[in-house]
């Protein structure tokens, strides 16, 4: 093993959030006023009803994606091998993702001042959705605490290594 972490933790906002967070104050915020004023009425049954899936889907978009996101972060591991890159995750380490050196894409990197960064393995997609957000089959991502550059080189030499 040439190299193992967890990604940094806590909250982390991403570009695509600068789009979500505004697109989700507004889904919530009139979710959330259909809602009471449904509730607040007289109004049929239905009215009431209909307006819940939209509020719970609002509060996910507020709130929960960033839990979701910092609980998965939470429970990954990466490591660097001779040969590959492992992303170990899930609650009970139930999904594990084998990225080959002999066939990894251009990786790129970016650097935060603090010396944390991301590593994309592949080119990122226009738009990169969190791994919070249902669905997203995003640009796999290492989410490097701290010399995220040094962690670049070794996966660099690694790949060098195994092409030669």
């Amino acid at each position: 093993m040439l190299w193992h972490d967890s990604p940094r933790q806590g909250l982390m906002l991403r570009p695509a959030d600068a789009v979500l967070i505004p697109f989700s104050l507004l889904w919530g915020g009139f979710a959330i006023a259909w809602e009471i004023n449904a509730l607040s009425m007289d109004m049929p049954l239905i009215f009431k009803l209909w307006g819940i899936p939209f509020v719970l889907v609002g509060l996910y978009l507020i709130a929960g994606r960033f839990w979701w996101d910092a609980r998965l972060r939470a429970h990954t591991h990466y490591a660097l091998t001779n040969e590959r890159i492992l992303v170990v995750s899930g609650f009970n380490g139930q999904k594990v993702q084998s990225h080959p050196l002999r066939t990894l894409p251009p990786i790129t990197q970016t650097e935060r001042a603090d010396g944390s960064g991301t590593i994309a393995l592949g080119s990122p997609a226009l738009i990169q959705l969190p791994s919070g957000w249902p669905g997203a089959a995003a640009t796999p991502e290492l989410h490097i605490k701290t010399n995220v550059q040094q962690v670049f080189r070794s996966i660099l030499d690694a790949q060098r290594r195994q092409n030669m």
